[in-house]
């Protein structure tokens, strides 16, 4: 009997051997088969994410949009970076008029993600057209403006994403405030949603901050309405601009920054901003739409920074007035949190954008 029982046991063994021998080729089998699939899925995306277009001629995205004016039709340009169906975000500069170009480090991050996004010249800006008329320089002509671009490119509320950055961030908190049914989500990049609130941060926080004998010649200048005077900008550059504008020092300033606010066009600056770099004194002046924005219901990103221009409590607390609002905070950032921040603002970013 233990002759029979040692046969049986062998039996059994050889058995339990074949079964796992089995397990483990089909084992194998399905993660060969899945890391295939994965790649395969992986470069089936990355052919739609460059896919061409459906144009004859391949320009790189770019695409010219006439926009209908009360002074009449002029060009506005956009470049499009990528394509996804379902996320597509249309970038607005600041300023205002300074130009796409200081978006560029967005090329760095966002396509890995395979996020679709858009560069948007703002008429007068960059490589749109400039009409050389103030009374162009409208907050709400801007808005009709974007609405034009939205539907030359297509764009709505299934991928519709806009991200506006300083003087973009005005322009889209009051476009979706009227436009918000045809967009996905929102990112104000900051931009405080009050801009007394923002001249009162300027000159009782900001300010306080500085030098007490720098700011009081940068005052007698200004009272002198003496803004072309080069010791102006020789005293705001390290005293104010490395400090909250762009933490680096300003011969390390990224060349995109460089290039763009280059070509800032200063008619529309001044007109809508004011000339002093202490608050607001143009059109924006007494723009203010922060007990608004309870009524844009969409998800939105609030983006601020510890040493930006911009008050990160402010920018905080819109976060919780709008109804689908979050709020990410650059520890590092200033007003370009984007190069100074770079690792926490991208990563917020993202995070939002593929919700």
């Amino acid at each position: 009997s233990q002759s029979r029982y040692d046969f049986l046991k062998k039996i059994i063994l050889k058995k339990t051997n074949s079964m796992k021998n089995l397990f483990r080729t089909t084992l194998l089998l399905f993660s060969i088969a899945l890391f295939t699939s994965c790649k395969q899925e992986k470069v089936a995306t990355q052919n739609e994410y460059f896919a061409q277009s459906s144009d004859s001629i391949q320009n790189g995205g770019v695409k010219v949009i006439p926009i209908t004016t009360p002074k009449g039709t002029f060009n506005v340009w956009t470049k499009r970076i990528g394509n996804n169906p379902k996320i597509k975000v249309l970038l607005l500069n600041g300023g205002p008029g300074a130009t796409h170009e200081y978006f560029e480090c967005f090329e760095n991050f966002l396509p890995a993600e395979g996020i679709e996004f858009i560069y948007y010249d703002q008429l007068g800006c960059g490589n749109a057209d400039n009409p050389n008329d103030t009374s162009m320089w409208d907050l709400a002509r801007y808005v009709e403006e974007v609405e034009q671009v939205r539907k030359a490119l297509k764009l709505d509320n299934t991928n519709f994403y806009l991200l506006g950055h300083s003087w973009g961030g005005i322009l889209a908190m009051e476009y979706s405030l009227k436009y918000q049914n045809n967009m996905k989500g929102l990112i104000i990049s900051n931009m405080m949603a009050s801009c007394p609130e923002y001249d009162k941060y300027a000159n009782e926080v900001l300010s306080k901050q500085m030098n007490p004998e720098v700011l009081a010649e940068l005052m007698k200048i200004e009272a002198n309405n003496d803004f072309s005077n080069p010791r102006y900008m020789e005293l705001l550059l390290p005293n104010f601009y490395e400090k909250h504008i762009l933490r680096f020092p300003a011969k390390d300033w990224p060349e995109p920054v460089n290039r763009s606010f280059a070509k800032m066009n200063q008619s529309l600056y001044v007109t809508m901003q004011g000339p002093s770099e202490f608050g607001i004194s143009g059109k924006l002046e007494k723009w203010d739409r922060k007990a608004d924005l309870k009524n844009v219901k969409i998800p939105t990103l609030v983006i601020g920074a510890k040493y930006d221009t911009m008050d990160p409590k402010h920018m905080e607390e819109i976060s919780k007035i709008l109804p689908n609002g979050s709020y990410l905070f650059c520890p590092k950032g200033s007003h370009m949190a984007f190069y100074d921040d770079q690792k926490t603002y991208f990563n917020g970013l993202i995070s939002f954008l593929k919700k």
